[in-house]
């Protein structure tokens, strides 16, 4: 049962336990329909069993009545104040009041919290001191005293992180703590970045030889993964598999750091080989066979470049076979649909409008040749098998 309904009673005459149960069931039934009727109610378990305690006094009969509900807390509500519609037992007139409506779940919850205290009052005095644990919270809370806020994001950091010529990136506040107890000063966090790194830390990077210090598990995966894509790292360190850095000692530490790895090196070997795969290197530098792609010479046939500056500010696009035979035209909002949608072997694509990144994939996914456009936009990953030109290089 959730709650606990309780209520007093008063009659102006003597009566019995079954006569008040009878006028509860009697005067409440059918008056808000049978989804609240007593016996139904009992019947489903919804309400547990009608109890009664009553004392004579004179010529009245005073008591208590208890009635424990499964129901939700408006609903609860709702019968307690139905109980107060009882208005005689038997012969005598009669007065219901609700006293309270206990909620038990609350009831448990406060004797689990008070069984708490008691157990931890319990430890606490049986517990030794260790003066070990008293000398490593003194100095941890002198090493949290010297941390810093560094650049507009505000990031944790030691104190020496602009005097040093090598700084420590790690994840969040409690490396950094860590990190200064043992004595590192020319540490910094990220402070979980995710899939954008501050730019303190971009700018950093590129000023100082930098060395990522992450936890040994998928969260510093992940972090790893963008820190190279967007940071100039010179080194990589992890801590030990399924270990954070923030509960690393002193030794292993120094150990890690000991072993820090260069990215170029971290990234080839066996170990980290899933990982390197997820990372595009067309996502961190233009790779050389995508040099070599963009000085191939572009050969395009005589009518072709005509069409390409009868293009120029029509808004519209065209398509390309394999002879270089056009196939369709229509305006440039309609070139990503009909491009998705269109089951031709489409050899090139050139338009008046922006070349775009998601332009680009579905031109990968068709086995285009050649997207060529008024200009080219962001674009963050180049498919080799796509020669991507704007309008001016045609025309160089």
């Amino acid at each position: 049962m959730k709650y606990l309904i309780k209520a007093k009673i008063e009659v102006e005459g003597i009566v019995e336990k079954p006569d008040v149960i009878g006028a509860i069931f009697g005067q409440t039934e059918g008056l808000l329909g049978e989804d609240y009727d007593l016996r139904e109610l009992q019947d489903r378990g919804r309400i547990g069993r009608i109890q009664v305690e009553l004392k004579t006094i004179g010529s009245r009969s005073i008591g208590e009545i208890v009635i424990p509900s499964n129901l939700d807390r408006v609903e609860t509500a709702l019968l307690a104040a139905l109980l107060e519609v009882v208005d005689r037992v038997g012969p005598y007139p009669a007065k219901v009041r609700i006293e309270e409506i206990l909620d038990l779940r609350m009831e448990k919850i406060r004797k689990v919290v008070e069984r708490a205290k008691e157990i931890l009052q319990k430890m606490i005095q049986e517990r030794r001191i260790d003066v070990k644990e008293i000398v490593n919270n003194v100095i941890r809370d002198v090493r949290s005293a010297e941390i810093i806020k560094y650049g507009p994001e505000g990031l944790p950091a030691g104190p020496d992180v602009d005097k040093a010529d090598t700084i420590i990136l790690v994840e969040g506040r409690a490396d950094v703590i860590n990190m200064l107890k043992h004595g590192y000063r020319n540490v910094i966090a990220i402070e979980g970045a995710g899939t954008k790194i501050p730019e303190t830390i971009i700018k950093l990077s590129k000023e100082k030889t930098t060395i990522a210090f992450l936890d040994g598990d998928r969260g510093g995966d992940l972090i790893l993964k963008e820190l190279i894509k967007f940071v100039d790292l010179d080194y990589i360190v992890r801590a030990p598999s399924g270990k954070e850095v923030e509960e690393l000692t002193g030794k292993e530490i120094v150990k890690a750091l000991k072993n820090a790895v260069p990215v170029e090196q971290y990234l080839s070997s066996e170990k980290e080989k899933r990982l390197a795969k997820e990372i595009s290197r067309e996502e961190r530098t233009v790779t050389k066979k995508v040099e070599e792609r963009r000085r191939e010479e572009l050969i395009i046939p005589h009518n072709v470049l005509e069409d390409i500056k009868s293009l120029q500010g029509t808004l519209k696009a065209r398509i390309y076979d394999r002879e270089w035979k056009l196939i369709e035209e229509f305006p440039v909002r309609e070139l990503v649909e009909n491009l998705s949608k269109s089951a031709k072997e489409i050899y090139a694509i050139i338009f008046d409008g922006v070349v775009t990144q998601r332009l680009v994939d579905i031109a990968a996914s068709k086995n285009v040749r050649y997207v060529i456009g008024a200009r080219i936009g962001g674009i963050m990953k180049r498919p080799l098998a796509v020669k991507i030109y704007s309008f001016n290089e045609v025309f160089k």
